[in-house]
Protein backbone atom coordinates (compact mmCIF):
# COMPACT_ATOMS: atom_id res chain seq x y z
CA UNK A 1 0.00 0.00 0.00
CA UNK A 2 1.08 3.84 -0.80
CA UNK A 3 -0.38 6.95 -0.18
CA UNK A 4 -0.96 7.31 -3.90
CA UNK A 5 -3.46 3.80 -4.14
CA UNK A 6 -4.76 5.01 -0.05
CA UNK A 7 -5.89 8.95 -1.50
CA UNK A 8 -7.57 7.24 -4.84
CA UNK A 9 -9.03 4.89 -2.78
CA UNK A 10 -10.63 7.84 -0.13
CA UNK A 11 -11.12 10.01 -3.61
CA UNK A 12 -13.68 7.21 -5.02
CA UNK A 13 -14.91 5.68 -1.97
CA UNK A 14 -13.65 2.64 -3.16
CA UNK A 15 -14.32 0.97 0.43
CA UNK A 16 -16.68 -0.18 2.54
CA UNK A 17 -18.01 2.74 4.22
CA UNK A 18 -21.69 0.58 5.24
CA UNK A 19 -21.72 1.17 9.35
CA UNK A 20 -18.27 2.68 9.09
CA UNK A 21 -16.54 3.56 12.37
CA UNK A 22 -13.57 5.05 13.53
CA UNK A 23 -11.19 3.73 15.57
CA UNK A 24 -13.02 4.71 18.91
CA UNK A 25 -16.01 3.01 18.08
CA UNK A 26 -18.15 6.20 16.75
CA UNK A 27 -20.39 5.97 13.61
CA UNK A 28 -18.80 7.87 10.72
CA UNK A 29 -20.74 8.92 7.81
CA UNK A 30 -19.15 10.55 4.86
CA UNK A 31 -20.77 13.46 2.98
CA UNK A 32 -17.99 14.85 0.94
CA UNK A 33 -14.72 13.33 0.44
CA UNK A 34 -13.47 16.71 0.12
CA UNK A 35 -11.10 18.25 -2.94
CA UNK A 36 -7.60 17.08 -3.41
CA UNK A 37 -5.32 19.27 -2.74
CA UNK A 38 -1.75 19.97 -4.65
CA UNK A 39 -0.61 21.93 -2.88
CA UNK A 40 1.46 22.26 0.56
CA UNK A 41 -1.26 21.22 3.75
CA UNK A 42 -3.07 18.25 4.05
CA UNK A 43 -4.24 15.64 1.17
CA UNK A 44 -7.71 16.65 1.14
CA UNK A 45 -9.65 20.29 1.62
CA UNK A 46 -13.52 21.33 2.18
CA UNK A 47 -14.55 17.57 3.24
CA UNK A 48 -18.14 17.11 5.55
CA UNK A 49 -18.10 13.88 7.87
CA UNK A 50 -20.35 13.32 10.39
CA UNK A 51 -19.13 11.70 13.58
CA UNK A 52 -21.11 10.23 15.92
CA UNK A 53 -23.87 12.81 14.71
CA UNK A 54 -21.82 16.01 14.91
CA UNK A 55 -20.89 17.53 11.25
CA UNK A 56 -17.64 18.44 10.50
CA UNK A 57 -16.05 20.50 7.88
CA UNK A 58 -12.57 20.89 7.07
CA UNK A 59 -9.16 18.69 5.86
CA UNK A 60 -8.38 15.02 5.44
CA UNK A 61 -4.74 13.64 5.72
CA UNK A 62 -3.74 10.43 4.34
CA UNK A 63 -1.13 8.45 5.60
CA UNK A 64 -0.19 4.36 5.16
CA UNK A 65 0.49 4.13 8.95
CA UNK A 66 -1.08 7.24 11.78
CA UNK A 67 2.99 7.36 13.08
CA UNK A 68 3.35 8.98 9.82
CA UNK A 69 1.73 11.95 10.94
CA UNK A 70 4.38 12.32 13.57
CA UNK A 71 7.47 11.25 11.03
CA UNK A 72 6.34 14.40 8.98
CA UNK A 73 6.27 16.46 12.12
CA UNK A 74 2.74 17.70 11.17
CA UNK A 75 1.99 18.62 14.94
CA UNK A 76 4.45 21.40 14.24
CA UNK A 77 2.25 22.60 11.25
CA UNK A 78 -0.83 25.13 11.85
CA UNK A 79 -1.94 23.79 8.22
CA UNK A 80 -2.92 20.41 9.42
CA UNK A 81 -4.93 21.86 12.15
CA UNK A 82 -7.59 21.72 9.98
CA UNK A 83 -7.70 18.48 9.82
CA UNK A 84 -10.89 16.44 10.78
CA UNK A 85 -10.47 13.31 9.92
CA UNK A 86 -7.14 11.15 9.85
CA UNK A 87 -7.57 7.85 7.14
CA UNK A 88 -4.67 5.58 7.22
CA UNK A 89 -3.78 2.12 5.73
CA UNK A 90 -2.98 0.91 9.43
CA UNK A 91 -3.33 2.52 12.69
CA UNK A 92 0.02 1.55 14.75
CA UNK A 93 -0.05 4.86 17.19
CA UNK A 94 -2.61 7.37 18.83
CA UNK A 95 -3.02 11.00 17.55
CA UNK A 96 -3.41 13.66 19.65
CA UNK A 97 -4.39 17.04 18.50
CA UNK A 98 -2.55 20.49 20.27
CA UNK A 99 -5.96 20.54 22.77
CA UNK A 100 -5.05 17.41 23.71
CA UNK A 101 -7.80 15.40 21.87
CA UNK A 102 -7.74 12.07 19.83
CA UNK A 103 -7.50 13.35 16.15
CA UNK A 104 -10.64 10.93 14.32
CA UNK A 105 -8.82 8.36 12.68
CA UNK A 106 -10.38 5.94 9.90
CA UNK A 107 -8.40 2.27 9.33
CA UNK A 108 -9.34 1.08 5.60
CA UNK A 109 -7.48 -2.04 6.16
CA UNK A 110 -9.79 -4.90 5.74
CA UNK A 111 -12.30 -2.33 4.27
CA UNK A 112 -10.99 -1.83 0.33
CA UNK A 113 -12.30 -3.87 -2.52
CA UNK A 114 -10.25 -6.51 -2.97
CA UNK A 115 -10.49 -6.10 -6.78
CA UNK A 116 -8.96 -2.46 -6.54
CA UNK A 117 -6.01 -4.15 -4.93
CA UNK A 118 -5.62 -6.64 -7.43
CA UNK A 119 -5.46 -4.11 -10.48
CA UNK A 120 -3.45 -1.78 -9.07
CA UNK A 121 -0.63 -4.84 -8.48
CA UNK A 122 -1.48 -6.33 -11.77
CA UNK A 123 -0.43 -2.86 -13.63
CA UNK A 124 2.51 -2.04 -11.69
CA UNK A 125 4.02 -5.82 -12.12
CA UNK A 126 3.47 -5.26 -15.72
CA UNK A 127 6.16 -2.93 -16.40
CA UNK A 128 9.07 -5.60 -15.31
CA UNK A 129 7.27 -8.09 -18.46
CA UNK A 130 6.46 -5.92 -21.57
CA UNK A 131 9.02 -5.28 -24.27
CA UNK A 132 8.12 -1.77 -23.32
CA UNK A 133 7.45 -1.01 -20.17
CA UNK A 134 6.67 3.11 -19.92
CA UNK A 135 3.40 2.18 -20.81
CA UNK A 136 1.91 -0.30 -18.39
CA UNK A 137 -1.33 -0.64 -19.59
CA UNK A 138 -0.24 -1.70 -23.27
CA UNK A 139 -2.40 -5.19 -23.05
CA UNK A 140 -5.48 -3.34 -21.52
CA UNK A 141 -5.55 -0.07 -23.06
CA UNK A 142 -7.83 -1.34 -25.71
CA UNK A 143 -10.36 -1.70 -23.09
CA UNK A 144 -11.07 1.55 -22.47
CA UNK A 145 -13.26 4.00 -24.04
CA UNK A 146 -12.28 6.29 -26.62
CA UNK A 147 -13.66 9.01 -24.94
CA UNK A 148 -11.54 8.51 -22.10
CA UNK A 149 -8.69 8.34 -24.22
CA UNK A 150 -9.75 11.25 -25.87
CA UNK A 151 -10.18 13.34 -23.13
CA UNK A 152 -6.65 12.25 -21.70
CA UNK A 153 -5.02 13.53 -24.85
CA UNK A 154 -7.02 17.35 -24.07
CA UNK A 155 -6.08 17.29 -20.85
CA UNK A 156 -2.27 16.26 -20.67
CA UNK A 157 -2.00 18.61 -23.79
CA UNK A 158 -2.95 21.43 -22.34
CA UNK A 159 -0.53 20.26 -18.86
CA UNK A 160 2.24 20.59 -21.81
CA UNK A 161 1.34 23.84 -23.13
CA UNK A 162 0.83 25.36 -18.98
CA UNK A 163 4.20 23.71 -18.31
CA UNK A 164 6.49 25.33 -21.07
CA UNK A 165 3.97 28.43 -20.78
CA UNK A 166 5.25 28.62 -16.95
CA UNK A 167 9.16 28.32 -18.22
CA UNK A 168 8.65 31.36 -20.70
CA UNK A 169 7.10 33.25 -17.85
CA UNK A 170 10.07 32.72 -16.13
CA UNK A 171 12.10 34.29 -18.21
CA UNK A 172 10.01 36.80 -19.09
CA UNK A 173 10.02 37.79 -15.53
CA UNK A 174 13.90 37.83 -15.34
CA UNK A 175 13.92 39.61 -18.26
CA UNK A 176 12.21 42.66 -16.38
CA UNK A 177 9.12 41.94 -18.45
CA UNK A 178 10.60 42.46 -21.83
CA UNK A 179 8.74 40.48 -24.36
CA UNK A 180 11.31 40.70 -27.10
CA UNK A 181 14.28 39.88 -25.18
CA UNK A 182 12.35 36.63 -23.71
CA UNK A 183 11.15 35.84 -27.09
CA UNK A 184 15.26 35.80 -28.30
CA UNK A 185 16.08 34.10 -26.06
CA UNK A 186 13.35 31.61 -25.76
CA UNK A 187 13.89 31.19 -29.64
CA UNK A 188 17.35 31.01 -29.50
CA UNK A 189 17.57 28.11 -26.71
CA UNK A 190 15.53 26.43 -29.64
CA UNK A 191 18.02 26.55 -31.95
CA UNK A 192 20.39 24.08 -30.17
CA UNK A 193 17.23 22.00 -31.03
CA UNK A 194 17.22 19.83 -27.37
CA UNK A 195 20.84 18.56 -27.25
CA UNK A 196 22.48 22.05 -27.31
CA UNK A 197 19.70 23.89 -25.20
CA UNK A 198 21.83 25.21 -22.41
CA UNK A 199 24.43 26.17 -24.49
CA UNK A 200 22.06 28.35 -26.50
CA UNK A 201 20.23 29.89 -24.17
CA UNK A 202 23.90 30.68 -22.49
CA UNK A 203 24.71 32.35 -25.21
CA UNK A 204 21.35 34.59 -26.23
CA UNK A 205 22.50 35.60 -22.21
CA UNK A 206 25.60 36.56 -22.80
CA UNK A 207 24.46 38.84 -26.11
CA UNK A 208 21.09 41.41 -25.16
CA UNK A 209 19.27 41.05 -28.72
CA UNK A 210 19.67 45.32 -28.62
CA UNK A 211 23.38 44.69 -29.12
CA UNK A 212 22.73 42.10 -32.26
CA UNK A 213 19.89 45.03 -33.58
CA UNK A 214 22.62 47.34 -33.94
CA UNK A 215 24.78 45.17 -36.61
CA UNK A 216 21.47 43.43 -37.87
CA UNK A 217 22.98 45.00 -41.32
CA UNK A 218 26.27 43.89 -41.18
CA UNK A 219 26.01 39.68 -41.49
CA UNK A 220 30.14 39.18 -40.31
CA UNK A 221 29.78 41.41 -37.19
CA UNK A 222 26.78 39.67 -36.02
CA UNK A 223 28.13 36.42 -36.84
CA UNK A 224 31.46 37.34 -35.18
CA UNK A 225 29.89 38.75 -32.00
CA UNK A 226 27.43 34.91 -31.75
CA UNK A 227 30.78 32.79 -32.96
CA UNK A 228 33.08 34.31 -30.93
CA UNK A 229 30.61 35.00 -27.46
CA UNK A 230 29.64 31.23 -27.81
CA UNK A 231 34.09 30.27 -27.61
CA UNK A 232 33.98 28.49 -31.34
CA UNK A 233 36.21 30.94 -33.49
CA UNK A 234 39.84 28.78 -33.78
CA UNK A 235 41.86 30.51 -31.18
CA UNK A 236 45.48 31.13 -31.98
CA UNK A 237 47.11 31.40 -28.66
CA UNK A 238 45.85 27.53 -27.70
CA UNK A 239 47.45 26.51 -31.46
CA UNK A 240 44.37 26.33 -33.24
CA UNK A 241 46.43 27.51 -36.63
CA UNK A 242 42.56 27.15 -38.61
CA UNK A 243 43.28 30.28 -40.66
CA UNK A 244 41.44 31.61 -43.62
CA UNK A 245 39.48 34.85 -44.67
CA UNK A 246 36.11 34.43 -42.80
CA UNK A 247 38.03 33.50 -39.47
CA UNK A 248 39.89 36.25 -39.41
CA UNK A 249 37.33 38.57 -40.23
CA UNK A 250 35.22 37.08 -37.50
CA UNK A 251 38.14 36.72 -34.94
CA UNK A 252 38.61 40.66 -35.84
CA UNK A 253 35.03 42.10 -35.68
CA UNK A 254 34.32 39.45 -32.26
CA UNK A 255 37.81 41.35 -30.81
CA UNK A 256 36.43 44.98 -31.56
CA UNK A 257 32.86 44.63 -31.22
CA UNK A 258 33.13 42.57 -27.33
CA UNK A 259 35.41 45.17 -26.07
CA UNK A 260 33.26 47.92 -27.26
CA UNK A 261 30.71 46.12 -25.42
CA UNK A 262 32.57 44.90 -22.50
CA UNK A 263 31.63 40.85 -22.84
CA UNK A 264 34.53 39.42 -23.56
CA UNK A 265 34.64 38.33 -19.90
CA UNK A 266 31.79 36.54 -20.59
CA UNK A 267 32.85 34.02 -23.61
CA UNK A 268 31.55 30.62 -23.51
CA UNK A 269 34.19 27.51 -24.27
CA UNK A 270 33.64 25.50 -27.02
CA UNK A 271 33.53 21.89 -25.54
CA UNK A 272 29.93 23.25 -24.08
CA UNK A 273 28.08 22.80 -27.32
CA UNK A 274 27.66 19.26 -28.38
CA UNK A 275 28.68 18.27 -31.77
CA UNK A 276 28.87 14.55 -31.12
CA UNK A 277 25.88 12.23 -33.12
CA UNK A 278 24.45 14.99 -34.77
CA UNK A 279 24.17 15.30 -38.66
CA UNK A 280 26.39 18.07 -39.98
CA UNK A 281 23.21 20.15 -40.90
CA UNK A 282 22.58 20.16 -37.33
CA UNK A 283 25.88 20.81 -35.90
CA UNK A 284 25.81 24.13 -33.74
CA UNK A 285 28.26 25.87 -36.03
CA UNK A 286 25.60 25.40 -38.65
CA UNK A 287 22.38 26.81 -35.91
CA UNK A 288 24.45 29.71 -35.44
CA UNK A 289 24.82 31.12 -38.07
CA UNK A 290 21.05 30.32 -39.24
CA UNK A 291 19.55 31.83 -36.12
CA UNK A 292 22.14 35.13 -37.41
CA UNK A 293 20.12 35.19 -40.50
CA UNK A 294 17.22 34.88 -38.55
CA UNK A 295 18.36 38.59 -36.45
CA UNK A 296 19.37 39.96 -39.60
CA UNK A 297 16.00 39.84 -41.59
CA UNK A 298 13.80 40.05 -38.75
CA UNK A 299 15.06 41.89 -35.06
CA UNK A 300 11.56 41.67 -33.26
CA UNK A 301 11.03 38.11 -33.01
CA UNK A 302 7.87 38.29 -30.68
CA UNK A 303 5.87 41.11 -32.67
CA UNK A 304 6.27 38.87 -35.82
CA UNK A 305 5.23 35.65 -34.15
CA UNK A 306 2.14 36.97 -32.29
CA UNK A 307 1.24 38.71 -35.64
CA UNK A 308 1.23 35.27 -37.19
CA UNK A 309 -1.91 34.61 -38.70
CA UNK A 310 -1.06 31.06 -39.67
CA UNK A 311 1.48 28.10 -39.76
CA UNK A 312 2.50 29.16 -43.48
CA UNK A 313 3.68 32.99 -41.54
CA UNK A 314 5.42 30.99 -39.70
CA UNK A 315 7.12 29.12 -42.00
CA UNK A 316 8.03 32.08 -44.01
CA UNK A 317 9.46 33.98 -40.49
CA UNK A 318 11.83 30.41 -40.30
CA UNK A 319 12.60 30.40 -43.92
CA UNK A 320 16.50 30.66 -43.05
CA UNK A 321 19.68 29.81 -44.73
CA UNK A 322 23.14 29.92 -42.96
CA UNK A 323 25.79 32.38 -45.02
CA UNK A 324 27.90 30.84 -47.56
CA UNK A 325 30.72 30.01 -45.14
CA UNK A 326 28.63 27.47 -43.58
CA UNK A 327 27.21 25.95 -46.95
CA UNK A 328 30.35 24.51 -47.89
CA UNK A 329 31.66 24.04 -44.27
CA UNK A 330 30.14 21.94 -41.09
CA UNK A 331 33.29 23.09 -38.80
CA UNK A 332 35.63 25.83 -39.05
CA UNK A 333 38.39 24.82 -41.70
CA UNK A 334 36.81 21.67 -42.54
CA UNK A 335 35.96 21.60 -46.24
CA UNK A 336 32.30 19.48 -46.73
CA UNK A 337 31.91 16.79 -49.08
CA UNK A 338 28.77 18.21 -50.62
CA UNK A 339 26.75 21.60 -49.89
CA UNK A 340 25.45 21.55 -46.03
CA UNK A 341 21.65 21.99 -46.35
CA UNK A 342 19.59 24.78 -45.08
CA UNK A 343 16.99 24.97 -42.25
CA UNK A 344 14.71 22.36 -43.84
CA UNK A 345 10.72 22.00 -43.26
CA UNK A 346 10.54 19.72 -40.61
CA UNK A 347 12.93 21.37 -38.38
CA UNK A 348 11.53 24.36 -39.25
CA UNK A 349 7.99 22.89 -37.54
CA UNK A 350 10.07 21.64 -34.61
CA UNK A 351 11.00 25.38 -33.82
CA UNK A 352 7.39 26.39 -34.23
CA UNK A 353 6.08 23.54 -31.95
CA UNK A 354 8.71 24.13 -28.85
CA UNK A 355 9.74 27.93 -29.31
CA UNK A 356 6.65 29.95 -31.47
CA UNK A 357 3.95 27.90 -29.68
CA UNK A 358 5.09 28.08 -26.07
CA UNK A 359 6.02 31.97 -26.63
CA UNK A 360 2.17 32.59 -27.44
CA UNK A 361 0.46 30.25 -25.10
CA UNK A 362 2.04 32.03 -22.04
CA UNK A 363 1.80 35.56 -23.76
CA UNK A 364 -1.97 34.43 -23.78
CA UNK A 365 -1.75 33.96 -19.93
CA UNK A 366 0.18 36.73 -19.23
CA UNK A 367 -2.39 38.98 -21.57
CA UNK A 368 -5.54 36.37 -20.33
CA UNK A 369 -6.51 36.62 -23.57
CA UNK A 370 -7.85 32.60 -24.65
CA UNK A 371 -7.99 33.29 -28.33
CA UNK A 372 -4.18 33.19 -28.09
CA UNK A 373 -4.41 30.00 -27.14
CA UNK A 374 -7.01 29.47 -29.54
CA UNK A 375 -4.46 30.58 -31.91
CA UNK A 376 -1.99 28.37 -30.62
CA UNK A 377 -3.92 24.96 -30.69
CA UNK A 378 -4.70 25.47 -34.34
CA UNK A 379 -0.93 25.97 -35.39
CA UNK A 380 -0.58 22.68 -33.86
CA UNK A 381 -3.31 20.81 -35.47
CA UNK A 382 -1.71 22.54 -39.11
CA UNK A 383 1.93 20.72 -38.42
CA UNK A 384 2.06 17.09 -39.07
CA UNK A 385 3.11 15.02 -36.25
CA UNK A 386 6.61 14.21 -34.79
CA UNK A 387 7.44 10.72 -35.58
CA UNK A 388 9.45 9.76 -33.07
CA UNK A 389 9.92 6.35 -30.48
CA UNK A 390 7.41 7.19 -28.27
CA UNK A 391 4.47 8.24 -30.94
CA UNK A 392 5.49 4.77 -32.90
CA UNK A 393 4.80 3.58 -29.51
CA UNK A 394 1.18 4.61 -29.15
CA UNK A 395 0.30 4.16 -32.68
CA UNK A 396 1.19 0.41 -32.19
CA UNK A 397 -1.93 0.59 -29.19
CA UNK A 398 -3.63 2.37 -32.11
CA UNK A 399 -3.85 5.64 -31.27
CA UNK A 400 -4.12 7.82 -34.37
CA UNK A 401 -0.94 10.45 -34.65
CA UNK A 402 -1.68 12.98 -37.18
CA UNK A 403 -0.92 16.36 -35.79
CA UNK A 404 1.71 17.76 -33.72
CA UNK A 405 -1.24 18.17 -31.26
CA UNK A 406 -1.57 14.46 -31.37
CA UNK A 407 2.17 14.22 -30.74
CA UNK A 408 2.44 16.62 -28.23
CA UNK A 409 -0.27 14.84 -25.95
CA UNK A 410 1.26 11.92 -26.79
CA UNK A 411 4.73 12.65 -25.11
CA UNK A 412 3.41 14.62 -22.62
CA UNK A 413 0.94 11.44 -21.57
CA UNK A 414 3.95 9.32 -21.64
CA UNK A 415 6.75 11.16 -20.28
CA UNK A 416 4.80 12.39 -17.19
CA UNK A 417 2.30 9.54 -16.75
CA UNK A 418 3.49 6.52 -17.84
CA UNK A 419 7.00 6.46 -17.24
CA UNK A 420 6.53 7.73 -13.78
CA UNK A 421 3.93 5.50 -13.09
CA UNK A 422 1.11 7.86 -12.21
CA UNK A 423 -1.85 5.29 -12.92
CA UNK A 424 -3.97 6.93 -10.57
CA UNK A 425 -3.61 10.22 -12.03
CA UNK A 426 -4.49 9.21 -15.70
CA UNK A 427 -8.01 8.82 -17.12
CA UNK A 428 -6.90 5.53 -18.60
CA UNK A 429 -5.17 4.31 -15.60
CA UNK A 430 -7.90 4.90 -12.93
CA UNK A 431 -10.64 3.32 -15.45
CA UNK A 432 -8.74 -0.19 -15.45
CA UNK A 433 -7.93 0.16 -11.72
CA UNK A 434 -12.02 0.74 -10.74
CA UNK A 435 -13.34 -0.88 -13.91
CA UNK A 436 -15.83 -3.43 -12.58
Amino acid sequence: MNEDLLSFIWQFQYFDAVNLKNEEGERIQIILTGHKNANAGPDFSDARIRIDGVEWVGSVEIHTKSSDWLLHQHSENEAYESVIIHVVWENDVTIFRPDKTILPVISLKGLVRLSILERYSALMDAREFYENPGIACQEQFADVNELQKFSMLDRVLLERLDKKASNVLELYQANQQDWEETAYQWLGQHFGFKLNDPAFLRLTQIIPLKILQKHRTQSSQLEGLLFGSAGLIPDKSKGEEIEDFYIEALRREYQFLSNKYQISHLQMNAHEFKFLRLRPAGFPTIRISQFADLISKNGTFFSSIISAENVKSLHQLFNLKQSDYWIHHFQFGKLSKSNVPVMGKDAVNLLIINAAVPLLVAYSRQRQQPELLDKALTWLSEIPAENNRITREWEILGMKVKTAADSQSLIEWYNHYCTNKKCLECTVGAALIRST
